[in-house]
């Protein structure tokens, strides 16, 4: 069961207040609701995790060990939770800032849409957007000067002391100007070493996706003319030349769905990878950070 998206406010007050007073019915007075919603509000939670929370001691409950475990985060989302209602709510106070890393696949349509949304939702935060190379995105992020990166899942060295939870999959593309003679190749993938390319420079996260895919097709260390992940740069050298660019489908998706680039028809499960939101392991809780990626999660599904 997918239990993040159904968890809601109301299962983790309930919660709280049960295992404060040890009681349903005394829960259910002071929440200032009926038993039986406090009594459902449990054992939804319950089946949302897989567990119970307390045991039966007489009349009342008692925390066991899961609930004790529960009840930590529980209570410090709580906490985060009124202390940043009360940060957005004070008239004249402060704007939060948020930092966010954006890598190039995240960078062009899924970040804007889902800054926008966000911006509705939460206008007193102060989004501060940052691009760069993989590897400093990922080492700001894990010493705490981002919040949290959008883009492809990292690997290897990157991913140390980082968690990743998945928006989509995403396939790496090949694109190329609309009258390029590859496109009429009844077999593109023997006719690439034909051509010039414009790969991912060593830093990127495509770089290994598409190193790998180059070596199953016979072009093992195969060297790009062009190193680029960068869009106005590719887009240019594209349009231009006879040179293919293998790039994330996302950074290109506006020139794809307007015809001025044409992706080359390749069916590789290797060139297929997550997209997602990634987040340092120490990072405290946070109310804003949750935010921006329940805007991602939305705008992920309307672009999937």
């Amino acid at each position: 069961m997918n239990w993040d998206a159904q968890l809601r406010l109301r299962h983790l007050r309930c919660f709280l207040e049960i295992a404060r007073v040890e009681s349903v019915s005394i829960a259910a007075g002071r929440l200032h609701v009926t038993q039986p919603a406090v009594s459902r509000s449990l054992k939804e939670l319950e089946e949302m995790l897989g567990t119970a929370l307390f045991d039966r001691v007489g009349r009342g409950l008692r925390l066991n060990e899961a609930g004790r475990i529960f009840q930590s985060h529980a209570a410090a989302s709580m906490t985060e939770l009124m202390r940043g209602h009360d940060r957005l709510a004070k008239d004249g106070g402060a704007s939060v800032r948020l930092s966010v890393g954006a890598l190039p696949t995240a960078s062009t349509d899924l970040l804007p849409r889902a800054a926008l949304l966000f911006r509705r939702e939460a206008p007193r935060v102060r989004l501060h957007i940052l691009t760069g190379p993989n590897w400093l995105l990922f080492n700001q992020l894990r010493d705490g000067s981002l919040d949290l990166v959008v883009g492809r899942m990292p690997e290897g060295k990157t991913a140390s002391g980082v968690t990743f939870q998945q928006l989509y999959i995403e396939d790496v593309v090949v694109v190329c100007r609309p009258d390029h003679p590859i496109l009429a190749t009844p077999l593109p993938e023997q006719g690439i070493g034909r051509f010039p390319l414009v790969l991912p420079p060593k830093g990127a996260v495509i770089f290994a996706t598409v190193d790998r895919y180059l070596s199953s097709i016979g072009l093992p260390e195969m060297r790009g003319d062009f190193e680029t992940v960068a869009l106005p740069v590719g887009r240019k050298i594209v349009q231009s030349s006879d040179m293919l660019w293998f790039i994330s489908r996302g950074v290109v998706a506006e020139e794809l769905r307007l015809g001025t680039l044409v992706a080359v028809n390749l069916a590789s499960p290797l060139l297929s990878g997550p997209v997602g939101i990634s987040v340092s392991r120490s990072a405290p809780l946070s109310v804003e950070r949750s935010l921006l990626s329940d805007c991602l999660r939305s705008c992920a599904g309307e672009l999937a």
